[in-house]
């Protein structure tokens, strides 16, 4: 399921109850960013009690100081806003998949280079699907996972334009929703979300 989920500043409390909600939902990647109180106790909960069922990664690392703890916390990937070639290097030879951020050509280009598992296109609220096409036309060996701005009416076309991941935070994480704890709504939500993912992805194999 290459849609991840961006957990940002969720207490300790919610933060499990959310986690079971999007694994029994069918998803597989959850980002908690590191700029989050409680970020590498909720990576240390979450990535112990999942072990492997569901990719635990940290995200919003731009600094050795930030891999350090989020590797330390239990993190399985390492997603950046920004390109830091220290960490992005770190990771590489550290074995850990590395998602750096990204936003013209030339850098998308040079974070590939350096070694990123995908490229995080970011922030994509502006440059839309158009971009994500075009830019794979000369770059079509390189994997991009667009981040900010996307949501359930619009995800499924950055794949169509050939996004191999996208990530998405407040549309996964709705703030009304889980401060009111309606678990029952939020189910309802990411099933909406893995059942559109999945009539795509049957309907391009077959």
């Amino acid at each position: 399921m290459p849609v991840i989920g961006i957990m940002r500043n969720v207490s300790q409390a919610l933060t499990e109850s959310i986690a079971g909600v999007f694994y029994q939902s069918g998803f597989t990647c959850l980002e908690l960013t590191m700029n989050s109180a409680g970020a590498e106790e909720n990576i240390a909960l979450l990535a112990d009690k999942y072990q492997g069922r569901l990719n635990i990664g940290a995200g919003t690392v731009y600094t050795m100081s930030d891999l350090e703890k989020a590797l330390k916390a239990g993190a399985s990937y390492i997603v950046m806003p920004v390109i830091n070639e220290e960490v992005i290097s770190a990771c590489v030879a550290g074995n850990i998949s590395v998602f750096p951020g990204a936003y013209t050509p030339t850098e998308i280009l040079k974070a590939w280079n350096l070694g990123a598992a995908m490229v995080k296109v970011f922030p994509a609220t502006s440059l839309g699907t158009t971009y994500i096409k075009e830019v794979l036309g000369p770059l079509n060996h390189i994997k991009l996972a667009p981040t900010g701005g996307i949501n359930f009416d619009n995800f499924i076309s950055y794949f169509e334009a050939g996004a191999k991941a996208v990530g998405i935070g407040n549309h996964l994480f709705p703030k009304a929703v889980i401060e009111e704890e309606n678990w029952e709504k939020l189910a309802e939500i990411y099933k909406a979300f893995t059942e559109r993912y999945n009539e795509y992805h049957n309907q391009k194999a077959g």
